[in-house]
């Protein structure tokens, strides 16, 4: 399959992509849009010009500041509207190639948060992020605690401070107790680092007191994103016995801009890792429920220098998404159009695929060199963290993109 436009290669935005976002031009109002290549395909413009077959299918829709009603349609109507615009920027006799007005490049645009969130959770599913963390704080010999292989340890998180990739985060504030201190103090995290996440976004709501079974969760998955929940881990530390993370994790989290269908993903799919012991029925299902996808983390100083981080992949998650959202609700939660699910951080086998600075550096006993010759044990004012993740096989490319943050000096 290839399209008549000009598209690299090497684009996370192929043919075979088509994610979804929201965007907007100088003082125009926001939209959805499908990013392809560089460009961006305004989907608000092709139905006003008649060009879907559904003729039902309200332009309004479109004009939105949010994903959100879109999604609501349904996937009985999604996933055809995703295969229209493909087979439109295939065909040579698609009526697209006489209105190059309605393809806006990436770089002229403005890219918005794609989605209102109306909940979030975050997830704790990498068996190699979990055994790291419990080297560091708790027994090396006993890394996991006992109820971590007999379900996808989560938390609720703050859906009101999650932001789109290119905002700035300024450095958070709170208690902390300084090395050899047995008091708090109250200032600046010291401690700033970065978790390499992916979500996934909810396309089809639940009622309460009925459970999603676990191979049905992927009907409520509408698709996924880059993901980065920042953590100040010195706050963090001070305050999350009992009830686990607030202030230390709250203060900001960064998504991607564009929402990449599980179709799109379908070409990827791969067997998790085994699991052991056997988990209760609730949580056993049938297929590829993991997918083979690329991750990196990239920090960028203050000069504009980059340093590859990290190189992990989301295909070794231990807890999958149908077997996050089915324990997530098996209590009888509802969920809702918009809610976001992080994965938790993505840590691979090797140090080099470790998926936060807390991990890489070994709680800050071994810095990490960066190109320009200055090192981290965390994350400085003005450095930029940067994710990206792509997949590719048989020559089709799929990707999401970038989530970026630079952190700022507090205030």
């Amino acid at each position: 399959m290839k399209s008549w436009l000009n598209i690299s290669d090497n684009s996370d935005f192929s043919i075979h992509n088509l994610p979804f976002g929201i965007f907007s031009v100088g003082a125009s109002k926001k939209r959805v849009g499908v990013a392809i290549g560089e460009q961006i395909l305004d989907l608000y413009g092709v139905t006003s010009k008649g060009l879907f077959k559904n003729k039902t299918l309200d332009k309004k829709v479109f004009l939105q500041d949010y994903l959100n009603p879109m999604m609501a349609l349904g996937k009985s109507i999604t996933v055809p509207l995703r295969e229209e615009i493909q087979n439109l920027l295939v065909s040579t006799r698609s009526p697209l190639r006489k209105m190059p007005k309605l393809f806006i490049n990436q770089k002229d645009a403005s890219l918005h948060l794609p989605i209102k969130i109306t909940d979030y959770t975050d997830f704790y599913s990498s068996k190699e992020h979990a055994t790291n963390v419990g080297k560091l704080f708790r027994d090396p010999k006993n890394a996991l605690l006992p109820n971590w292989k007999h379900l996808p340890v989560g938390y609720h998180g703050r859906a009101s401070s999650i932001v789109v990739s290119g905002t700035d985060i300024i450095r958070p504030k709170g208690q902390t107790i300084p090395m050899g201190k047995s008091k708090p103090i109250f200032g600046p995290s010291r401690l700033m680092d970065f978790e390499l996440e992916t979500g996934f976004v909810i396309g089809k709501k639940s009622e309460l007191g009925k459970p999603i079974k676990c191979n049905k969760a992927e009907e409520h998955i509408f698709g996924m994103v880059l993901f980065n929940d920042w953590s100040a881990r010195d706050i963090q530390k001070w305050e999350y016995v009992p009830l686990g993370p607030f202030l230390g994790k709250n203060f900001a989290s960064t998504i991607s801009p564009w929402i990449v269908t599980l179709e799109a993903l379908k070409p990827f799919r791969v067997q998790g890792p085994k699991q052991s012991p056997k988990v209760l029925p609730y949580l056993e299902y049938r297929g590829k429920k993991n997918f083979d996808i690329n991750l990196d983390v990239v920090l960028e100083t203050k000069e504009g220098i980059a340093t590859t981080l990290s190189r992990s992949n989301f295909q070794f998650m231990y807890w999958n998404m149908s077997q996050q959202l089915a324990h997530h609700t098996v209590n009888g939660c509802n969920i809702n159009i918009g809610d976001l699910y992080g994965s938790g951080t993505i840590s691979g086998k090797r140090k080099n695929s470790y998926g936060s600075m807390l991990e890489l550096t070994w709680r800050g006993t071994k810095p990490i060199k960066l190109k320009d010759g200055t090192s981290r044990k965390f994350i400085q004012d003005h450095d930029t963290i940067i994710l990206k993740g792509y997949a590719e096989k048989k020559g089709i490319r799929v990707g999401f993109g970038e989530a970026r943050g630079k952190i700022l000096p507090s205030k």
